[in-house]
Formats: C-alpha cells, sequence, structure tokens
C-alpha cells in the first residue's frame, strides 16, 4: 500500500521536473501549486506521462480516483488492475510514473504506529501509476498500482507500490507495451529498505 509519499524537491532528479512544469507560465508560477514535501491523498503533484503528441513530459494531476472526498481511490492492485472495471482502460492506454523521493509505511507495535520511510536507491524513484479524466476536474487524476511486498520490508507491510527502474519508462509509458508482463519484471527490479523515521 502507498498512503503518503514524500518528495525533496532540492534533489537534483527534481529540478528539471518542476523547471519544465514551470515552462511557459507568466513569472515560472504554474497555474496550480506544485505540492513538494509530504504528498497525501487528493494532493495535486507531478507524475509523468505520454502528451498528446506520445512524448514524455511531466503534469500536475491530483491523487485519487473519484473525487476530493474521504472515499478515494488512491491505490489499485497490480495483479487485478486488467480486469476491474474502474482500472481497466486506464491500465491499456494511460498509465504513469509518480516521482517520489520515498514513500511511508506504518508498522504496528503494540499501540504504537512507527512510521518508516521505504526508499529506493538513487535520488529519485518511479512508482507505477494510471491516471484517467473526471467530470468537473480541470486535472487529471491518479492512482499508484501496488504489488506483495519485497521480502527486505515486508516485516513493516505486506503491500508495497509498484517501482520501475526509469529506463523502462518509456516501455510502461506506450500504449502497444504488455503491461501485465512488464508488472511481472518490475518484481524486485528496485532495491530498497525501510528506514524508521
Amino acid at each position: 500500500m502507498c498512503g503518503r509519499y514524500f518528495i525533496d524537491d532540492s534533489l537534483e532528479g527534481f529540478e528539471p521536473l518542476i523547471e519544465a512544469l514551470n515552462r511557459g507560465k507568466p513569472g515560472g508560477t504554474p497555474a496550480v501549486q506544485i505540492k513538494t514535501g509530504e504528498i497525501r491523498p487528493t494532493d495535486v503533484a507531478p507524475a509523468i506521462a505520454n502528451s498528446r503528441a506520445r512524448r514524455q513530459r511531466p503534469f500536475l494531476m491530483r491523487w485519487g480516483f473519484g473525487g476530493r472526498d474521504s472515499h478515494v481511490v488512491i491505490n489499485a492492485r497490480s495483479e487485478t488492475a486488467l480486469v476491474r472495471p474502474m482500472f481497466r482502460d486506464a491500465m491499456l492506454e494511460r498509465r504513469c510514473l509518480v516521482p517520489a523521493s520515498y514513500y511511508f509505511e506504518w508498522q504496528a507495535q503494540g499501540k504504537r504506529r512507527i512510521k518508516h520511510a521505504m526508499k529506493a536507491d538513487g535520488p529519485v524513484m518511479y512508482m507505477a501509476g494510471l491516471y484517467r479524466l473526471e467530470a468537473g476536474e480541470p486535472l487529471a487524476a491518479f492512482t499508484i498500482l501496488t504489488q506483495k511486498a519485497d521480502e527486505r520490508i515486508a516485516h513493516v507491510h505486506d503491500r508495497m507500490p509498484v517501482l520501475l527502474p526509469a529506463q523502462w519508462a518509456e516501455e510502461w509509458l506506450s500504449q502497444t507495451a504488455d503491461a501485465k508482463a512488464l508488472l511481472d519484471r518490475a518484481r524486485g527490479a528496485v532495491g530498497i529498505h525501510a528506514c524508521p523515521m
């Protein structure tokens, strides 16, 4: 599962992404504020998808299918996304990458819940996502695909986001790619470890 993640905009990997989102806007100020720091459901954050010209570029999207209330769907199980009506079309035609510095997970220890930062190697990790346009919303909405947790972090939580190596971006975003085969290959392709906060 992934219920919160973090973007450290001071890291080298995020600078080009934020610059691209600001490019062409008066004074470099985006129409919607780019959220960095801790990202929560319904926040607006960067995601990478194909443009209409089929070129990779960052977009601002809102996290969660289904509106702005407490019933937003922030995660989709990668194992069933191709057969669930809510995710099937997006899985086939509207895939995205959600960049993050790390994501958070909570581990129960008696009555306490310990917050862990789950970090991959390198300054930026890419979570596999899906997006869709929703009626009356100016921005697309995205959800993050999850899979069974890597054995190194399964003691904290049994699910984790699907993490893709940066070099797989073009293939993941392509409508002609076999998404299921890519997801099967993704397991363990990116090293990850837990850091208590």
